[in-house]
């Protein structure tokens, strides 16, 4: 069901409010990606092949987070035969929060992730958690989806097709910085963003959550859970960021088996590491906007390590915050802390 423009799902979980008018003289063209965004719709975003895993409730929770790692995806709908739609999502996260829950040591098997059906986990899960799933219709504006991205802290948005339910595709925030990468062109450049970084104050520069290479793989398990971080700057003895520890390669405990080893150093975790990563992606505080979106965009990132000249992490500039900068704040929008 669409409402000018919003699903029901988006006006369950608060739709974005109007974007004000009021207020002093700013910039002209301060609203351009606003605009830009509100003028495309989701279904201008899905890419005319890509790959869709769907889950059953009943699949084992291993078969699942296996069938992720050998499909390179990072999240599938949940489907439930006997309610007949879609309840959810399974994503990295759930894999994060069953090591961290139920780890004891390498000698003792995690009989819960061994085990366990999806759905078992899910009533586990949504004891402490109450949450439905979270949808946009393919006609809701890309601006409607960066709203409902930012506003319910989550990095994956299905599109789902109101009048057959199916799933069409789990739009993201980095596909909505490409699809702006590849078609804005077609709009005028606007001009703040030749600002340097340090002047627009953009990204996280307070409390930067960060890990030790001698920590284990235990503890940074511990502060994705307890920081609600999607990637961690590994630091050395002296401060200076080494490498960049994410969600997604926690999955790579699955892709090698070694999830009951928690207790390895995040050194022996980045070494091990299955995929060739090419170091740090890094900014500094004199480089302009549009050089680190490009950057961001062209590396397929969600977010770059901010650093001084001695590679001290400073801050991180995330996807999140340049949508919340670039689309939501011109539109009298804070999504982030609201």
């Amino acid at each position: 069901m669409t409402v000018l423009g919003l699903s029901l799902t988006d006006l369950q979980q608060g739709s974005p409010p109007l974007p004000s008018s009021t207020g002093p003289a700013r910039d002209p063209d301060e609203d351009i990606y606003t605009k830009f965004f509100m003028n495309h719709c989701c279904y201008d975003a899905i890419p005319t092949s890509s790959k869709l895993l769907i889950f059953d409730t009943t699949l084992q929770v291993k078969k699942a987070f296996f069938a992720l790692v050998a499909n390179g995806v990072r999240a599938a709908p949940l489907w439930d035969n006997k309610q007949q739609c879609f309840v959810g999502m399974l994503t990295i996260t759930d894999f994060i929060n069953i090591l961290h829950r139920y780890y004891k040591s390498p000698m003792v098997q995690i009989y819960e992730l061994e085990e366990h059906k999806i759905e078992t986990w899910r009533e586990v899960y949504l004891q402490y958690s109450i949450t439905s799933l979270i949808s946009i219709t393919p006609d809701s504006s890309l601006f409607d989806a960066i709203y409902s991205l930012l506003k319910n802290k989550i990095h994956r948005l299905p599109v789902i097709d109101p009048e057959s339910g199916n799933v069409l595709h789990i739009l993201t925030h980095k596909r909505i910085l490409k699809f702006l990468h590849i078609f804005g062109s077609m709009i005028p450049k606007p001009r703040f963003l030749q600002k340097r970084i340090e002047e627009v104050e953009i990204g996280t520069f307070k409390k930067i959550a960060t890990v030790q290479e001698s920590a284990t793989v235990y503890d940074a398990l511990s502060i994705f859970v307890e920081r609600r971080v999607s990637a961690l700057p590994v630091v050395n003895d002296h401060g200076k960021v080494v490498a960049l520890y994410s969600r997604f390669d926690v999955i790579n405990l699955a892709a090698q088996k070694s999830y009951n080893n928690l207790n390895m150093t995040m050194r022996e975790a980045i070494e091990g590491r299955w995929c060739c990563v090419e170091g740090v992606l890094k900014c500094y505080p004199h480089e302009t906007l549009e050089t680190i979106i490009n950057r961001i965009a062209e590396a397929e990132v969600h977010r770059l390590v901010l650093v001084d000249q001695e590679d001290i992490v400073r801050g991180i500039v995330s996807l999140s915050d340049l949508l919340q900068a670039l689309v939501l704040t011109p539109a009298g929008i804070d999504a982030l802390f609201s």
